[in-house]
């Protein structure tokens, strides 16, 4: 198929459906006060369906400008009967408006309740004690931040897609790169201790079979049955010289591996990723079939697979 013609109907698709987008304000939205909650209801402010069945409702959204942009809010797909809330990838205009329903779909990031999704009428509160929590519509408690008395101010979603919590002085407190799920954004370090862990399938959230952690030896793909089992590897030799845990790093054409050094120093290991231009968006996902694949958007051909970082070092099992 022609590709500038492909290119012009995706570009025509998203003009179109940039119609349909939530009311747009004349700014971003990325920061939110003590004392404040959202209901998850279908009138509630920038409420968006999609065509593969989705739907957003942002709470927080770090935008201003045109493009690949961060929010944070309630997310559902397929029948929409369970809902999480989550950081998730979407597109808006210069106005913070969402848009592109039929071609732009939402990526989730990060979620805090994928084991416990919820219902309409769900409630989260950031409350005067400073802690976030999330309670179904029956009012039982779903998930919380556990940052009471710990002198939150306020709540704010970054540039870089971590959503903290933040004190007077803006110092975090809390933040969702602690607690990563089964994505990371550029940006984002993998620490040892923390772990990817896949959902079962697309649309069952729940933590499936495969995990992905770092340790002092190197990246570790694991098989979570009764006797868990290694089904990838990137083995890296040598002394420590760093003081800091190890960790792997998303960048801009790799995932960097600092297990026995740490940044500034060169990585120990590098896993390449194709770069990412200036007009298009990336993110890394543990898939519920356990590749680790990077998904990245552009005008031309929406989201799609772009490396498949378990493709070369896969290992029987």
């Amino acid at each position: 198929m022609n590709t500038p013609l492909v290119s012009s109907i995706l570009l025509a698709l998203f003009l179109i459906s940039s119609c349909y987008s939530v009311t747009a304000q004349p700014f971003d939205y990325p920061t939110a006060k003590l004392s404040t909650t959202w209901t998850n209801k279908k009138s509630a402010p920038h409420s968006i369906p999609f065509t593969d069945g989705s739907t957003v409702r942002a709470i927080l959204l770090r935008s201003g400008s045109f493009g690949s942009r961060f929010a944070c809010g309630f997310y559902c797909n397929g029948t929409c009967d369970s809902y999480l809330f989550a950081v998730f990838i979407v597109q808006t205009n210069s106005g913070s408006g969402i848009v592109g329903p039929a071609i732009a779909f939402p990526q989730v990031v990060w979620s805090a309740n994928r084991n416990h999704p919820v219902k309409l009428g769900a409630k989260l509160n950031l409350n005067k004690a400073g802690d976030l929590v999330l309670r179904d519509a029956d009012g039982s408690l779903v998930w919380s931040t556990n940052t009471a008395g710990k002198q939150v101010t306020g709540m704010q979603i970054t540039e870089t897609g971590n959503l903290v919590l933040v004190d007077a002085r803006k110092r975090i407190v809390w933040q969702s790169f602690d607690h990563p799920t089964d994505s990371l954004v550029p940006g984002q370090k993998l620490f040892e201790g923390q772990k990817l862990v896949a959902s079962v399938s697309s649309t069952n959230w729940r933590k499936g079979l495969y995990s992905v952690e770092v340790t002092n030896k190197g990246l570790f793909g694991y098989l979570e049955t009764k006797q868990r089992r290694v089904y990838y590897k990137y083995v890296v030799n040598g002394p420590d010289r760093s003081k800091e845990r190890s960790y792997v790093r998303f960048l801009n054409g790799s995932l960097a591996l600092f297990i026995h050094s740490a940044e500034p120093s060169r990585p120990d290991g590098v896993i390449r990723v194709s770069l990412a231009s200036s007009d298009s968006a990336q993110y890394m996902k543990l898939m519920p079939d356990g590749h680790l694949k990077v998904l990245e958007w552009s005008w031309q051909t929406g989201w799609r697979v772009v490396a498949d970082l378990f493709g070369v070092r896969r290992r029987s099992m």
